[in-house]
């Protein structure tokens, strides 16, 4: 991709060639590289490298139009311009979409993380050697159907004809492994794990091969599990996994098209117990893929949703923080429709609980470890789900991994019924959390 400096000028000049005066442009290039392999032979071998950028245009009527285009050269510019500049007389005259009053508004001064990328031959290398180890941890792992391991680099930008300019520019590296058993007379049983880091030569591979073998190892005695309520132990990647799935609860963008279980009226009320807070901050220290504009070029921040159980905040593009007098938050998500989305959610408690728990001397708790069929078994509008799950029955510290089972229940209680947060936070894709324990879900076994 050309220099951000370079489009700028170009844009510019190419807008005041077709008498634009009001224009702003979203971009990111993606250089990416990945490996899977099965049974020691490399299964697939991707590398992309791919660009989307999103012009908007706004006439003398003050309607906008908006294209996309992969051509940052300047004919590319030029026909983006314009072919946004002749959708925007058939643009929505409601509610039209603005510059945010924030896109030169400082932002946070982190600067641009990036790091080489390794060989490809040396991902293949890696990954062959770590699924042989995997396989080796227990007679009882016969494969590892799915793994991954991958390196991308993003640059992103915005830019506008008020004199805008955003850049940053990430890396990343990651590997995914999940391990699949084999035994005689008794159901595959599997397990999962996930690490993130700057770089290949940083990542914790073997902190990944250990996570998933302990994890699949866990589920092979196996149990059946009797229907009833129970107290429930949500892991960390459990229970982020159920506040994206309930995310309207604060997004202010279903809230105003009145998909959500929330209202304007809202804020301010008890939604959850006292012991649970939960902001979403893309700046957060141990999110390796901060981002520091959003796509409207609003910087980004940390943003208290619910404090103490109290509905503290909604989550903003320029467009709906407009519409219910708020600020941006920074979350919008460039398109046709500007959308709104969580970046990494930080979820801890400010309370002392009444009483304290430990898996330890724990009896008859249901721990939680992954929860399925996010996309069938949850109602957002209803509030209600029903979901299969992973997880292991807890007596004074003793796992028995549940055959199958599912948990269902009203997401708005369940927050109400949260009895304790735990103090140590672990670190997951989408944010960091402790464990949370909920009493009286429903699970219904097999």
């Amino acid at each position: 991709m050309p220099n951000f400096n370079d489009i700028a000028t170009c844009a510019k000049d190419k807008a005041d060639k077709l008498g634009i005066k009001k224009f702003d442009i979203y971009g990111a290039t993606i250089d990416e590289n990945s490996v899977q392999v099965e049974r020691g032979v490399p299964k697939q071998v991707k590398a992309s490298n791919r660009s989307s950028v999103t012009v908007r245009v706004w006439n003398e009527h003050n309607t906008v139009g908006i294209t996309s285009t992969t051509d940052v050269e300047p004919a590319g510019v030029e026909v983006a311009l314009k072919t946004a500049y002749e959708a925007s007389f058939f643009g929505v005259k409601e509610h039209v979409p603005d510059f945010s009053p924030e896109a030169i508004a400082p932002i946070k001064d982190i600067p641009d993380e990036t790091a080489p990328q390794a060989p490809v031959s040396e991902l293949i290398e890696k990954l062959i050697s770590v699924e042989k180890e995997l396989l080796a941890v227990h007679p009882a792992i016969a494969s590892v159907p799915y793994n991954g391991l991958s390196q991308r680099d993003i640059n992103r930008f915005y830019l506008n004809s008020d004199a805008a300019l955003r850049t940053e520019a990430r890396s990343y590296a990651s590997i995914y492994l999940y391990s699949k058993t084999e035994e005689e007379g008794k159901k595959p049983r599997s397990g999962g794990a996930f690490k993130i880091s700057r770089s290949l030569e940083q990542l914790d591979i073997n902190g990944c091969l250990k996570k998933a073998a302990d994890k699949t190892i866990s589920h092979l005695n196996y149990e059946k599990v009797k229907s009833g309520k129970y107290q429930v132990v949500f892991s960390p990647e459990a229970f982020l996994s159920l506040l994206g799935a309930f995310s309207n609860v604060y997004n202010a963008q279903n809230i105003l098209d009145k998909q959500s279980l929330s209202t304007p009226e809202s804020l301010g009320k008890q939604i959850a117990s006292p012991l649970l807070s939960v902001y979403d901050d893309a700046l957060h220290p141990d999110n390796l893929a901060a981002e520091t504009f959003d796509g409207e070029g609003t910087p980004t921040r940390r943003v208290a949703l619910i404090n103490d159980g109290v509905l503290t905040g909604f989550l903003h593009s320029a467009g709906t923080a407009k519409r219910m007098n708020a600020q941006p938050t920074g979350h919008a998500n460039m398109g046709a429709k500007v959308t709104v989305d969580p970046h990494f959610y930080h979820v801890f408690s400010n309370q002392t609980a009444q009483q304290e728990y430990s898996l330890d001397t724990a009896e008859n708790v249901i721990l939680i470890d992954d929860l399925q069929a996010l996309h069938a078994g949850v109602k957002a509008l209803q509030g209600s789900f029903s979901l299969p799950f992973d997880g292991w029955v807890v007596n004074n510290g003793k796992l028995t991994s549940i055959e199958s089972a599912t948990v269902a229940g009203d997401f708005l209680e369940l927050l109400q019924s949260i009895v304790f947060v735990e103090k140590e936070a672990e670190l997951t894709p989408g944010g960091v959390c402790p464990r949370v324990w909920v009493d009286g879900l429903s699970i219904t076994g097999d």
